[in-house]
């Protein structure tokens, strides 16, 4: 794993969240995105090399929605870039991490992302983030 690529924060609503945000950080979001097959809306700030996403469920089914329902607003996950995630994926395997659906997907951002199932990092839910090459 290279770096932390991004922190993922649950929101119930992105436009308030957004403001927040921006006061806090001192600059405004640089994109805006709605990722269908997850159900959620995002957006993410810039802070150095690490990046902030907002995360509105944009369904009541969507794991967004079932997190605040449960936990309320907060960190999310914590996103690692990696370099090769089908790798990435069979070396976590082989430590005995589980794998949430145990391949990569399209995720926001333009990348293939995966997660590792909390129960098996200490309650922290882990994505995988690789750039999609085009």
């Amino acid at each position: 794993m290279n770096k932390i690529e991004h922190i993922g924060i649950a929101v119930k609503n992105l436009d308030v969240s957004n403001k927040l945000f921006a006061k806090l950080l001192g600059k405004s979001h640089y994109k805006i995105e709605a990722v269908e097959s997850e159900g959620v809306a995002t957006s993410f700030f810039k802070v150095g090399d690490t990046k902030i996403e907002l995360l509105e469920a944009t369904h009541v089914n969507s794991s967004i929605a079932k997190f605040i329902e449960k936990k309320g607003e907060g960190v999310h996950h914590i996103a690692f870039a990696v370099d090769d995630i089908e790798h990435e994926i069979k070396r976590l395997k082989k430590e005995d991490f589980i794998i949430l659906e145990g391949y990569p997907k399209k995720g926001a951002d333009s990348k293939l992302v995966a997660f590792v199932h909390p129960k098996s990092s200490n309650n922290v839910l882990i994505e995988l983030c690789q750039d999609i090459k085009t």
